[in-house]
């Protein structure tokens, strides 16, 4: 993964003109994105880049929610609070490339299992 490759794509996705103040969320999604590799995974395949910049921009994207909790309409109501449409288009966007680097990451889901008193195994 190349930093300047991955803040490209963050400004892509997050529409941002400059990621200059988001370099930490990005460094840290990189970090992030490195620690869930497998061992021999290609650490220079670009689908980690675009991996990275979806979670630097999902996490951006709750940033922002947080910061802006009421929205008003032109009638002057609110809006449902927790509503945000940018915060599901931006986790849709990073479960895509979870699914997208799937051979190259540890799987991010399990199942639990139980047995039961005959032996069988249930999920």
């Amino acid at each position: 993964m190349d930093i300047e490759s991955v803040k490209t794509l963050f400004r892509l996705f997050s529409g941002e003109e400059s990621g200059g103040e988001y370099a930490p969320v990005i460094e840290l999604a990189m970090k992030e994105t490195e620690k869930i590799l497998r061992p021999e995974a290609d650490k220079g395949d670009i689908r980690l880049s675009f991996l990275a910049a979806a979670m630097a921009n999902y996490r951006v994207v709750q940033l922002r929610s947080t910061q802006d909790r009421s929205r008003y309409t032109y009638a002057g109501k609110m809006q449902a609070v927790g509503k945000n449409m940018g915060t599901a288009e931006a986790e849709k966007q990073l479960r895509d490339y979870y699914e997208l680097c799937s051979d190259l990451i540890v799987p991010q889901t399990f199942i639990f299992m139980g047995i039961g008193k005959g032996g069988e195994r249930k999920c």
